[in-house]
């Protein structure tokens, strides 16, 4: 976990550093041994890391990233076709009869300027979608996520006698933005290329100790709307303000009318989170502007609830637009979805038990469903029997220090990277393993 930032200067960064990277001594007393081809690569993936970490890119604009990740597994004998979806990419590695297998990363940071005092620490800026500059960084672990993405491509080459089938390795664009998934199928990711039976996704999770495998049967994480609402008002002198309509006033009486939609109109037994995540409006303090811009996400687990809780939150802005007089009722605008991610059931049971087998019953714990919504969900409805699972990437010292600790999404987040990366690429190595092994054979 992320040490304070004063902390990360001179020898002392030098020391957490070192502390940091001691992959070859902390991996060899995991349980993660289960598959011991991973301890020889670990220096050339925490390489990997550290250079994906130092150059995160936005969503559609992963053009060096992907062009990093393709030539590796290209160099392995992997059939690669990149620009698949704008920036994504898909690699294939054919390997007799037997089942397709498809394993995802995401590639894309996020518009956040790091805090984490890493030396390796970001300092990247991007130009958005909007034309605005923006720092960014990969404060979602995406960076972890492809290191182990290539490592496992590494060593499912090397152990092809222990598999039949295809292997089919996604890189993904866009996922912070939750288009990329979609982009990749518009553009015929399972059309073009093999549709695999299995479909993989794994993430790091800032709850689980650091190399523990988090999984959770059926319905894990959430569906997420993201709404652009816009106020309308008439502008006005700010001390006038009779003489005008004040879309502020409107907009801050309808955030605190929405939180209501949770609190009491939704069954306290049904999940629900409305966030308000930015509010635009007005150029001075002497002027009442025209019109103030929100965007929210609403996140859900339930159709009906789904349905319900969007339909009252347009109700509460209208009502408060209503009841100031407004000229015009506030624009409401569903911009983007995710729908919920399913873990299919069966296909859970079975890489659980590998995973235990392979990693130890204690490597492998039962998750709650989450919030957080995730774009993975697509694969699932498009007919593929798909699992996302967690990796534990937090010290047990640091959970259990009763600390308010950075989350995912945060400028402080900060992954540790053992046994975090050894214990994922190990899980994939085996669940990917197991999925391709027609005989059903247990063991990585």
């Amino acid at each position: 976990m992320k040490e304070p930032i004063g902390r990360w200067s001179g020898s002392a960064a030098a020391a957490a550093l070192a502390t940091m990277l001691s992959a070859g001594a902390v991996a060899a007393a995991q349980p993660q041994a289960g598959v011991p081809e991973v301890a020889p690569l670990l220096p050339e993936l925490e390489a990997l890391y550290r250079d994906l970490h130092e150059h995160p890119e936005l969503g559609f604009q992963e053009q060096r990233t992907a062009a990093e990740l393709a030539a590796r597994v290209r160099a392995l004998g992997y059939e690669v076709t990149t620009g698949v979806g704008k920036t994504g990419l898909v690699a294939l590695l054919r390997n007799g009869p037997g089942p397709t297998v498809m394993l995802r990363t995401e590639l894309d940071a996020l518009p956040i300027e790091e805090q984490t005092g890493l030396p390796f620490a970001s300092r990247a800026t991007a130009t958005n979608a909007a034309g605005a500059v923006v720092p960014v960084a990969h404060a979602c672990g995406h960076d972890l996520h492809m290191t182990a993405w290539y490592g496992t491509a590494k060593l499912m080459a090397q152990r092809r006698e222990r598999w039949r089938g295809t292997l089919m390795l996604v890189g993904q664009p866009a996922e912070e933005i939750g288009d990329g998934a979609a982009a990749m199928l518009a553009d015929g990711l399972f059309t073009r290329f093999p549709k695999p039976d299995f479909a993989i996704g794994v993430h790091d999770e800032p709850t689980l100790p650091s190399g523990v495998v988090g999984y959770r049967a059926g319905y894990f994480r959430a569906a997420v709307d993201a709404i652009e609402i816009v106020v309308h008002g008439r502008g006005g002198h700010g001390a006038y303000p009779h003489l005008a309509v004040d879309p502020i006033v409107i907009a801050a009486r309808a955030i605190l009318g929405i939180q209501t939609v949770v609190s009491r109109e939704t069954d306290a037994l049904a999940p629900v989170v409305v966030t308000v995540g930015a509010i635009n409006g007005g150029t001075a303090p002497n002027i009442i502007p025209d019109e103030v811009r929100m965007l929210l996400t609403v996140r859900t687990f339930d159709s009906a609830v789904r349905a319900r809780v969007l339909a009252a939150i347009r109700r509460q802005v209208d009502a408060e637009a209503t009841a100031a007089n407004a000229p015009r009722l506030p624009d409401f605008r569903v911009y983007d979805s995710a729908d919920m991610v399913y873990n299919d059931p069966a296909t859970t049971a079975r890489l659980v038990a590998a995973l235990q087998r392979g990693l130890g019953p204690d490597s492998v714990r039962e998750m709650p469903p989450q919030m957080g919504a995730e774009d993975f969900s697509q694969y699932g409805r498009a007919g593929v029997r798909a699992v996302l699972l967690h990796v534990g990437a937090v010290s047990p010292e640091d959970l259990a220090s009763g600390r308010p600790l950075p989350y995912l999404h945060s400028a402080l987040w900060a992954p540790q990277l053992e046994p975090t990366l050894h214990s994922m690429v190990a899980a994939e190595v085996i669940m990917l393993t197991e999925l391709l092994n027609t005989a059903h054979a247990h063991g990585p």
